[in-house]
């Protein structure tokens, strides 16, 4: 474990879940006892992903097969995060979007009309097969005046067969055919982790979070005042680290090593 920086012990966890608690689909050792560890302290805590194709129950759901117990609503997702922002920017909005029931049932909980319709919001999140005509559509109604914003920049997503294009490279393309850029809720961005403290009624400087990547996880916990522990168990090895302007407060090998914290 390298210690970089001295902080009070955390009382509230952010962690992000691919590469951290389940890496393709395997728990990762201690991952269990690390929930439950925050389940019998009480510390408050939530499981973060950037994938907005599935609800919290959904990803609760799949969580629990992988043998991880997290209830649904320790999991925050950018489709969360995406519904809390429009509802603080146009509260009873409309939106036309692109995604699965992660994105859409979360906006109809704040009251969000979809539409194709003038929207206030052209809405991009993940799916599993981007349909052409809905992408053409999208183009057309952010030429017309639709704001753009999209659940997160990730650029492509696993699959058994190997990486499928994701959100970000889709946001790509209706950028390049209209010239707007969107703006990206999920991680880096540290509204992400804003929306996430707001939620557990954390505070920044006695939060830690816990992520895999540098470029995502470490840098929005960074520029959100938080903690940040960088894990090996996922894509970032640590002679990866060096290549960041950035550093993480603390590098461990995995979330086993971080039980015995809570």
């Amino acid at each position: 474990m390298d210690g970089m920086t001295e902080r009070q012990p955390a009382e509230c966890w952010l962690t992000d879940m691919d590469g951290v608690l389940v890496h393709e689909g395997i728990p990762v050792p201690g991952a269990q006892e690390f929930i439950q560890a925050l389940e019998k302290s009480g510390k408050r805590y939530l499981v973060l992903t950037n994938n907005s194709i599935y609800t919290p129950r959904d990803l609760q759901a799949r969580l629990r097969t992988s043998g991880i117990d997290v209830p649904a609503d320790a999991i925050w997702t950018s489709a969360l995060a995406t519904a809390q922002f429009l509802d603080s920017q146009r509260p009873g909005g409309s939106a036309y979007t692109i995604g699965e029931a992660g994105l859409t049932t979360t906006l109809h909980q704040i009251g969000y009309t979809l539409t194709e319709v003038n929207p206030d919001y052209v809405v991009l999140g993940e799916t599993r097969s981007y349909s052409f005509t809905a992408i053409t559509k999208a183009i057309r109604l952010v030429d017309r005046g639709a704001r753009f914003i999209a659940t997160n920049p990730d650029p492509t997503g696993p699959s058994a067969e190997g990486a499928l294009p994701a959100t970000g490279s889709v946001a790509a393309l209706i950028t390049r055919a209209t010239g707007v850029e969107p703006y990206f809720v999920g991680k880096p961005n540290p509204l992400m982790m804003r929306s996430a403290l707001n939620t557990v009624g954390g505070h920044s400087e006695a939060t830690a979070m816990i992520g895999d990547r540098m470029d995502t996880d470490i840098v929005s916990g960074m520029e959100a005042g938080l903690e940040t522990v960088l894990v090996l168990s996922g894509v970032t090895t640590r002679a990866m680290i060096d290549r960041f302007p950035f550093r993480p407060s603390r590098v461990v090998e995995s979330i086993a090593d971080l039980v015995d914290e809570i």
